[in-house]
């Protein structure tokens, strides 16, 4: 998730977020969650100043609401940022990076987590300081031995202008003449090294075997992302790669069997529903049941916390307990070391390995989905890390979906989510990120509880059973052992695979033009409707040249394609004689609804497909949209008495493009409903079906369900809607959400944050608004009062409400100022004191 959307909502003009990263401020033996955001100000004359905003957050940062700003750190001549370490604290390849922030008036350390975004994050970090000069800097050594800027005393810390001085740039080294050997730069050992590997195209000779590596080597290699010359993936993702070091790679790739050789380990995975509870007894008799101690540990649990506060924020104490439990289970008499630790509200992952094996872990992702309703709770969903051991890339996936038999249809849409949604960027961020299915991940149907399902190759399932001896939880633990063969690098082999295979390119380069053929050049796609995915695929056949592919810009556009359509990959390359599948994504959501509603925008689009070193080919994309209330304004509708697929177009386009009046002018040959039709039938559907539904906006709906409701909605034939409550809800909450003028104008924003806890002067902003605005937020407030009649039922409050629905009714205005988040909480009580306060 992209936390530093909810930064920006709480900077000033001209204040810009460029990044943000999640950590834990490390004081003493206290762990506070912190979010960090580097903030970009444009200064009047022309220059630019950067500074750390550093965060509290209990909530998961979404919006601006989640987040409260702690303190500002400018990032000026005496800023420090360092890698450190603890005594005793063993090196491990993924696991977190402890660095050290140091100015002339405070010290600060943070835990980041480990992976290819915090290395971005960093890298911004360094690009910053003042002095920095691109031009002399290769961004691929940009990894730094640390982030200083000269001695010199800290300005006072301001919102606006914080005074961070220019000067000169130290740089740093650019380590290793080519392969990886290493030049510590890092004063008093301490520093997170640039990538050790800096190659030369043509000379093999270059590449050193992992062997000779010393202990103050592989701690470098733990803090940088990358692990031996002979890693295949490592030689090929690091950017400053062009089209001959990507030959390589896929070569490399294709002869894998001809340099390394299968090694098995013994991986136990272990799956615990907790129910909320603390850790009560020793786990060994759950993780440490065999005879032999397990190379690697992969440990997932389920409902670890079940309170409120953890469904709405961020932290909770039963993070710590179980990772110390679980710590204190591993196989005695056997060091180990975490690797990663990823969670989601209840669902959490535990990866260790043994001490020995650390320095051969590498490319360490980890991501959460939710798949909570509007897909922004993480009450269900899944968490995931992947990693590389040696030469085999491996993906472990824990995930809590719906109970019960009924709930199939949710398990198989949340596991298809979690699937397609769970993606792991890569070490070179200009790599398309890789979804659990490019590990193999084939669709099945899921099981709901206390489950290990597994696939892949050179796997030996040695044991699998339950623990009842644990008594916790309602739930007993789950273990299942295996002996994974993994993929082991032979240096020489390696060595004579990769000279081989650049002496065969020596031959190829530059001796023709590349070309391909396209299985289609025109695409039609019929009929899309809102928030239904189409796709049409067509592949590229490649001749006898190796060739890179992409997607290209138009002149004096930004995109290669309209908002609503995506090429899946957009760029790749293609060995010779080789096929690739390429597929055409179209998707209509809430920012591009409303002009394919009125007109403004047709499915029509030309793809520029350009080969390097190549020519370009031109691909055509039409189509036709099926108009739809969700994308239409609240006037729009009001005046459409007949369902919108039963009104011509030319009508449709018409009323769209309406001006919205404050009061009717008379204009109109017939007086508006006074709310849409099809607000007023899902509020009456969940009136008389789902006043006492528990969990009501914040379970998600089913997705076919959603589409049955939108075609009802769309055709008027709403005595045929059959759906679940929670489907309609989400119908609801899109519905609101889709709106391309909130239900509280835009322009009565500023008035509704100032009047907030005031309710007489609250509700004289609301008799400003049109007259059907003020219609359908009257008549939801009186709809969500009922709700609150019946929450001994439905076990909803005014809080959960507000919250849910105070960003949908209330929001700023497009393109406007974000505000800070004292004044995003106004919103939030500005809906709360109509939801507290019946007529």
């Amino acid at each position: 998730m992209d936390q530093s959307v909810a930064i920006q909502e709480t900077l000033a003009e001209g204040e810009y977020c460029l990044i943000a990263v999640q950590g834990v401020l490390c004081e003493g033996d206290s762990r506070q969650s912190r979010l960090l955001g580097l903030v970009r100000y444009r200064l009047e004359h022309g220059g630019q100043e950067h500074a750390l905003f550093v965060y509290t957050h209990r909530r998961m940062a979404i919006t601006g609401d989640d987040v409260s700003l702690d303190q500002i750190v400018p990032i000026s001549r005496d800023f420090t940022l360092e890698e450190v370490s603890r005594e005793g604290e063993l090196y491990i390849l993924g696991s977190d990076v402890t660095v050290q922030l140091d100015t002339a008036e405070l010290s600060l350390v943070f835990q980041l987590p480990f992976g290819s975004h915090t290395r971005t994050f960093l890298q911004e970090v360094a690009r910053a300081c003042p002095g920095f000069d691109p031009s002399t800097q290769d961004p691929e050594f940009l990894w730094l031995s640390r982030y200083r800027c000269s001695e010199r005393e800290t300005k006072p810390t301001t919102r606006l202008g914080w005074n961070s001085a220019p000067g000169t740039w130290p740089g740093c080294a650019r380590i290793g003449g080519g392969g990886p050997s290493f030049e510590d730069s890092r004063p008093n050992g301490k520093g997170l090294l640039v990538d050790q590997s800096s190659w030369s195209q043509d000379k093999p000779e270059n590449l050193l075997p992992r062997q000779n590596k010393s202990k103050s080597e592989i701690t470098d290699m733990v803090r940088s992302s990358t692990i031996t010359v002979a890693d295949k993936a490592h030689i090929l993702s690091m950017q400053k790669f062009g089209l001959r070091d990507t030959i390589v790679k896929s070569h490399l790739i294709q002869k894998e069997e001809d340099y390394t050789y299968i090694q098995n380990f013994r991986f136990f995975v272990g799956t615990y529903n907790v129910n909320g509870q603390s850790p009560k007894e020793c786990l060994q008799p759950w993780l440490s049941h065999g005879v032999q101690a397990p190379d690697v540990y992969c440990v997932g649990f389920q409902e670890l916390d079940l309170s409120k506060e953890a469904f709405f924020f961020h932290d909770t104490p039963k993070e710590e307990e179980w990772f110390k439990a679980v710590s204190e289970g591993l196989y005695p008499g056997t060091k180990y070391a975490k690797v990663k630790l990823i969670r989601l509200v209840g669902i959490m992952l535990l990866l260790y390995v043994k001490q020995e094996h650390a320095e051969y872990i590498s490319e360490v992702e980890a991501e959460t989905v939710g798949t909570g309703i509007m897909g922004r709770m993480g009450n269900k969903g899944g968490v995931a890390i992947r990693f590389r051991f040696h030469n085999t890339s491996i993906c472990v996936v824990n995930s809590h979906l719906a109970a019960h038999t009924e709930e199939y249809e949710r398990r198989n849409q949340d596991y298809k989510d979690i699937c397609s949604r769970m993606q792991f960027c890569q070490v070179d961020p200009s790599l398309p990120p890789l979804t659990i299915n490019k590990h193999d991940e084939k669709c099945r149907a899921p099981a709901w509880c206390d489950r290990v399902l597994w696939k892949g190759k050179n796997i030996t399932q040695l044991s699998y059973q339950s623990h009842m001896a644990l008594k916790t939880s309602d739930h007993k633990p789950v273990s299942s052992v295996f002996d994974i063969g993994v993929r082991v690098v032979n240096e020489e082999l390696y060595r004579k695979t990769l000279e081989e295979i650049v002496r065969s390119l020596d031959k190829l380069e530059n001796a023709n033009i590349p070309s391909v053929s396209l299985s289609r050049r025109e695409f039609c796609f019929q009929n899309v409707k809102f928030m239904q995915l189409q796709v049409e695929s067509f592949t590229i056949q490649n001749g006898p040249v190796p060739c890179q592919f992409e997607f290209i810009n138009k002149p004096d556009e930004e995109s290669y394609c309209k908002r609503w359509l995506n090429a899946n990959p957009s760029r790749g390359f293609l060995l010779p004689d080789s096929i690739i599948k390429i597929e055409l994504e179209l998707f209509v959501n809430k920012t591009t609804a409303t002009k394919l509603n009125s007109g403004e925008d047709k499915i029509e689009d030309i793809l520029v497909l350009h080969l390097d070193r190549g020519k370009d080919y031109f691909l055509s994309v039409s189509g036709n949209y099926m108009p739809s209330c969700f994308g239409s304004p609240i006037h729009t509708l009001c005046y459409m008495k007949e369902p919108i697929l039963d009104l011509p177009l030319e009508t449709i386009r018409h009323l769209t493009l309406m001006q919205l009046q404050t009061e009717d002018d008379g204009s109109h040959l017939e007086k508006p409903m006074d709310i849409p039709k099809e607000l007023w039938m899902m509020v009456d559907y969940l009136y008389r079906n789902a006043i006492q539904q528990e969990d009501l906006f914040q379970q998600p709906g089913l997705r076919l369900e959603f589409e049955h409701i939108r075609d009802c909605l769309d055709t008027g034939t709403i005595d045929h809607l059959s759906a679940s409550n929670h489907s309609v809800a989400e119908a609801l909450l899109l519905f609101l959400e889709s709106l391309p003028e909130p239900v509280i104008c835009y322009r009565a924003y500023r008035s509704c944050l100032e009047c907030s806890g005031n309710l007489t002067a609250s509700n004289q902003v609301i008799t400003t608004l049109p007259a059907c605005h003020r219609n359908v937020f009257t008549y939801l407030m009186a709809f969500l009062q009922e709700l609150l009649k019946n929450s001994a039922r439905n076990h909803l409050d005014g809080n959960i409400l507000a919250s849910i629905f105070g960003s949908l009714l209330l929001r700023s205005p497009a393109g406007h100022q974000k505000l800070e988040t004292a004044e995003k909480k106004k919103a939030q009580e500005f809906i709360h004191q109509f939801l507290c306060n019946s007529p």
